[in-house]
């Protein structure tokens, strides 16, 4: 299996990400990496199915990615599809028409599937240590809570309710009005009624954050602080003051205007207004503190389960 080439495709609801690695003596290289935004949930998501558009983008997002594999030589390709295949009425229908075009096989895993990998990815970035925290994953279609430490999984939910869907609901007028703003909040309040029971009971006193709205946060936070990147960090620690002023900024703005923050890409400036409430909410709502942000979530969680079938003889687990 050395020097075996793995790639390793994320079909979330906003953005397919792609990256490929090479398995070697001690360990593995990531050679390639990619994201496009696909938004195959555009137009649909709220309504149950796919459309015929964001379906044309997905597949010529899956064949580009098939003739990179192809010219890269990759051995083995792991594609994974979550909230936007798992919920439309014709998604097992869109992932078929992908394979046969592409010949890249599609697993259309669980919500439940999904917040497992999150957690094996996240500890990849970072050690959760022994305090008990909750990691964050906000997606296009869904949104994944994971109470936990570095050892244990005490609890973990994935809700229906990712920023796309948020998105259709809530964000009418730009800027958002208050009147959307506290409606979002109220549908908050009830539809995070199991996660605020188990917070009662298990107490996370960390807030962990992955995937893409908290890079933006994270990368806006940089800019903002004139502080880089350093090579291969991947994790970032947000203060909530820090938080809570970014907060301000995209709620208070257009998109244009957003678009002007540096840090904000163009592909996250649509969600990221009520991405940032729903963070600001549980950040308020539950009393963080203290907030990690990961550079790693659902595809390096797929990657652990690789490696430890080649590295441990563990076979990968079906999706």
């Amino acid at each position: 299996m050395i020097n075996h080439k793995v790639a390793i495709l994320d079909l979330g609801t906003n953005t397919f990400h792609m990256i490929i690695t090479e398995l070697l003596h001690d360990g593995y290289s990531v050679i390639y990496r990619e994201k496009i935004a696909v938004k195959i949930g555009q137009d649909g998501i709220s309504k149950g199915y796919i459309t015929n558009e964001a379906i044309k983008r997905a597949l010529k997002a899956m064949v580009h990615f098939k003739a990179i594999c192809d010219k890269l030589g990759v051995d083995e390709i792991h594609a994974t599809a979550t909230s936007a295949f798992r919920n439309a009425q014709n998604g097992i229908d869109v992932a078929f028409r992908i394979e046969r075009l592409s010949g890249i096989k599609v697993n259309i895993i669980s919500g439940d599937k999904e917040a497992q990998l999150i957690y094996q990815g996240v500890k990849r970035a970072l050690r959760i240590g022994n305090e008990t925290s909750m990691i964050l994953d906000i997606g296009g279609g869904s949104n994944e809570f994971i109470i936990c430490n570095e050892n244990k999984i005490f609890w973990k939910r994935s809700f229906e309710i990712g920023a796309q869907r948020l998105l259709d609901r809530f964000h009418k007028s730009e800027p958002i009005s208050a009147v959307d703003k506290n409606a979002l909040e109220d549908f908050l309040a009830k539809e995070l009624l199991p996660l605020t029971r188990a917070i009662k009971k298990y107490c996370p006193s960390v807030l962990i954050g992955a995937s893409g709205s908290f890079d933006s946060m994270g990368e806006i936070s940089r800019q903002q602080q004139k502080t880089n990147k350093l090579p291969g960090q991947t994790e970032y620690t947000l203060p909530t003051i820090q938080l809570t002023d970014i907060h301000n900024q995209l709620i208070d703005k257009n998109r244009e205007e957003r678009l002007k923050i540096p840090g904000l890409i163009e592909m996250r400036a649509d969600m990221i207004v009520v991405a940032s409430i729903l963070i600001n909410y549980v950040v308020s709502t539950y009393n963080f503190e203290k907030i990690r942000i990961s550079g790693y979530s659902l595809k390096e969680g797929i990657l652990n389960d690789i490696l430890n079938r080649v590295y441990y003889n563990q076979p990968i687990p079906e999706l």
